[in-house]
């Protein structure tokens, strides 16, 4: 029944790669904890005890609460989808009840760390240096999420009109403007990007292939650590750092939401914490009485 589910998220949810590698991590995890534990092979012929008895060993193992919820999260979409097919007629899952976690504010990098990264001097004017301003340049100036960027194709970009059209989750489609100075960048990109590689792939390494996550998240990583003492220097502290900017300076949480392709307001009222507490600090240090 595994399959079966990883199948429907595959070709019917059309979920991202990342997202369906968890769940099978997580269904695998459980179905071998209840070999072991209960002999039992099947996981639709698990009772509600079985699950929580997972839940508990995981505690029990020193796991972070917010991967312990992940896989509680996984368990409730699997019996959901096997409840839809008939398979089982009771959802086990309901006994189950999410661990309080520590709420983290999004990390990002303050503004004049962006305009230092940003110098003339930073990156070279080969197509090596042009293509890291360009993943830089992409990911601060669109918000994009890694999976976004590597996927990125030549012809998703309208220069002309400065907008980006981005596949996000789902494949649901977005479209993002982008500043003039990036479709410049775009512009210079292209120049020096070999024409006749055999790939539409926007974004690629020296030796002409399309970029992956790792090359991305290592060259992010290189010129992060020049600009900030951040512990986390991923291409998602760019998007972090994208969204807290426009809302700092006053851009709509609406606006910002459909930017970042968020499916919901909730996602995106996280951002709103990290302005406050830039408040909070502005407060304290300007007022008299603070």
């Amino acid at each position: 029944m595994i399959t079966l589910f990883i199948d429907f998220l595959k070709f019917e949810k059309r979920a991202s790669v990342h997202t369906i590698k968890s769940y099978q991590t997580d269904l695998d995890q459980f179905q071998k904890y209840l070999l072991f534990q209960y002999e039992l092979e099947k996981p639709q012929e698990a009772k509600a005890p079985m699950l929580r008895s997972w839940v508990v060993s995981l505690m029990e193992e020193g796991m972070n609460p917010s991967s312990i919820n992940r896989k509680i999260a996984s368990l409730r979409t699997f019996y959901g989808f096997l409840k839809r097919k008939n398979v089982v007629s009771q959802d086990p899952t309901k006994i189950l009840s999410a661990l309080k976690t520590r709420k983290k504010l999004p990390a990002f990098v303050e503004e004049k760390s962006m305009e230092m990264l940003f110098l003339p001097d930073t990156f070279t004017d080969d197509f090596e240096g042009v293509r890291d301003r360009t993943i830089m340049e992409l990911l601060y100036g669109s918000g994009i999420r890694l999976a976004e960027l590597v996927s990125l194709e030549i012809n998703d970009l309208n220069l002309p009109a400065r907008t980006i059209r981005v596949f996000g989750k789902r494949s649901k489609e977005r479209v993002v403007p982008i500043s003039t100075s990036l479709a410049n960048l775009l512009f210079q990109y292209l120049a020096l990007r070999a024409p006749e590689e055999d790939t539409n792939i926007l974004i690629l390494t020296n030796s002409g292939k399309a970029v992956y996550p790792v090359f991305v998240q290592r060259t992010v990583g290189k010129y992060l650590s020049a600009v900030t003492t951040l512990s986390q220097k991923s291409p998602h502290v760019l998007r972090h750092t994208y969204a807290t900017h426009l809302l700092n300076r006053g851009a709509d949480l609406n606006a910002i939401k459909e930017l970042l392709g968020h499916a919901n307001l909730a996602a995106t009222q996280i951002y709103t914490h990290n302005s406050i507490e830039k408040l909070k600090k502005t407060h304290q240090q300007a007022h008299p009485k603070a």
